[in-house]
């Protein structure tokens, strides 16, 4: 392809379905998007659209081309928040990704970091996929467990997230408090809906009690775990931080040693050295303060 005017061309039809649709977002006049579309399938020999009064349908052919020039769009719209993420101002977009379970830690600290610095648009991203720092898919990561490896990341200590096994109150007047991890076996639980998680307060949980029998009420998404725990569906585990923001939970054991995940702070070599990264950085580790914990 050496003409990306005529695909831009068509990517925009096949995304909004209509010629004067992509002739506003392009800035050009509707003949001209005729012109190039007819041009591309001319050079392509196959039909990318369906006219028909209504517009402009893909055909599977456009619907390739569009799933490609979508995928290209993004690749250059991540560059563009690299490239501008080297600027020596704090301002533009800061992209920030953790496991949703940091949500509670990394909302507030966002929310101020953002009111210290108004020119900052802030994206959290959330997910248990690797957000591919190299590929400027984010600017910052928290990540928890074992130090990160990749070669061209800056990786930085910065806590230990501290866990407690908590009971709701009502949970508690019902079925009573465990007397110890032997008595655990008489007691439900919430938890990750794969038994063979890696969270080490989830590999104790295994040691302890038939994981499949005893954790009752299970979720891939911690969100949903932590409600279940706060109606009473069983005993669960939780950031000691956040615990203390629920008044109706009761802490059954803990925190152990060995139930404490270790936080990363991760960042690009590329852009760790930028005035929008550093000063969230200073930012965050400020936010949490001189605690070892979290």
């Amino acid at each position: 392809m050496d003409n990306w005017d005529e695909i831009r061309t068509a990517f925009q039809v096949a995304r909004l379905g209509t010629v004067s649709g992509a002739a506003e977002v392009l800035g050009v006049h509707h003949a001209t998007v005729i012109r190039h579309i007819d041009a591309l399938e001319g050079r392509l020999g196959v039909k990318l659209f369906q006219r028909h009064a209504r517009g402009y349908t893909a055909t599977e052919a456009g619907t390739d081309l569009l799933r490609v020039a979508q995928t290209t769009a993004d690749q250059f719209q991540q560059l563009e928040g690299r490239i501008r993420g080297r600027g020596s101002d704090v301002s533009g977009e800061l992209l920030v990704t953790s496991l949703v379970a940091f949500a509670p830690l990394m909302v507030p600290a966002l929310t101020s970091f953002r009111e210290a610095h108004p020119e900052v648009v802030v994206r959290f991203l959330t997910g248990d996929r690797l957000f591919r720092l190299e590929y400027g898919e984010a600017h910052v990561a928290l990540r928890a467990g074992n130090a990160p490896q990749e070669p061209d990341n800056v990786v930085q200590a910065f806590a230990r997230q501290s866990i407690g096994l908590y009971g709701h109150k009502d949970y508690i007047a019902r079925r009573g408090r465990p007397s110890g991890a032997a008595d655990l076996v008489n007691h439900d639980f919430v938890g990750h809906d794969d038994p063979e998680n890696r969270a080490p307060f989830y590999r104790w949980l295994q040691a302890q009690v038939p994981y499949t029998e005893r954790v009752v009420f299970r979720s891939e998404d911690s969100r949903v775990v932590q409600q279940a725990l706060l109606a009473g569906a069983g005993l669960g585990f939780l950031p000691t931080r956040e615990a203390k923001n629920n008044p109706d939970l009761e802490l059954v054991m803990g925190p152990q040693d060995d139930w404490a995940s270790p936080l990363w702070l991760v960042t690009h070599v590329d852009l760790h050295r930028t005035a929008k990264v550093q000063a969230f950085l200073a930012h965050l580790k400020a936010f949490v303060g001189a605690e070892t914990e979290c």
